[in-house]
């Protein structure tokens, strides 16, 4: 008798919901986008190139102070679109991890350096000429060797910092 009982109160349940299974819409609200703990900007314009054949200028960051992180790796993408090289293009440059202290400064000229040198090697593998769309972003150090653009987005503590830059090939083998 208390089965009887408890599947009517049941049906009585699901009955009184007003589920119409054709009804596919959910009242969840959407998942709102967080904005990202550090914004990027160039302190200088563009610089002219240095020996490795393209000069980004210095970045600096400031991060909010309820999600700072103590480390970070620079990413740098390029535009390869143009590129009269057949092979499949690498465009995506994930640099060693840099301290990142406190709620803002300026990434190390010295990391810069390392950016530019490994930027201008990869562009001048593709013999590349002209001026390069380059984005920056910041991501957290966890981030495996080789990843992926949803890995990046996964673990990106910035926005896409775009700019354009001057490429001169130093060895210009093209």
């Amino acid at each position: 008798m208390r089965r009887g009982y408890v599947l009517f109160a049941a049906l009585v349940c699901l009955g009184g919901c007003n589920v119409d299974p054709g009804n596919k819409t959910s009242n969840v609200p959407e998942k709102v986008k967080s904005k990202p703990p550090y914004h990027l900007e160039f302190e200088s314009k563009v610089a002219k190139p240095t020996p490795a054949g393209v000069a980004i200028p210095a970045v600096s960051y400031t991060g909010n102070p309820k999600a700072l992180e103590k480390r970070a790796v620079l990413v740098a993408k390029f535009d390869g679109t143009g590129l009269k090289n057949d092979q499949p293009v690498k465009d995506l440059l994930v640099m060693d991890p840099v301290d990142i202290p406190g709620t803002g400064g300026t990434l190390p000229q010295n990391y810069m350096d390392q950016v530019d040198v490994k930027l201008g090697k990869l562009l001048a593998d593709y013999c590349y000429k002209g001026a390069a769309k380059v984005s920056l972003a910041l991501v957290r150090s966890s981030i495996k060797p080789g990843p992926t653009a949803a890995e990046i987005d996964s673990k990106r503590l910035s926005d896409w910092l775009p700019a354009e830059v001057v490429f001169k090939n130093p060895h210009p083998k093209c």
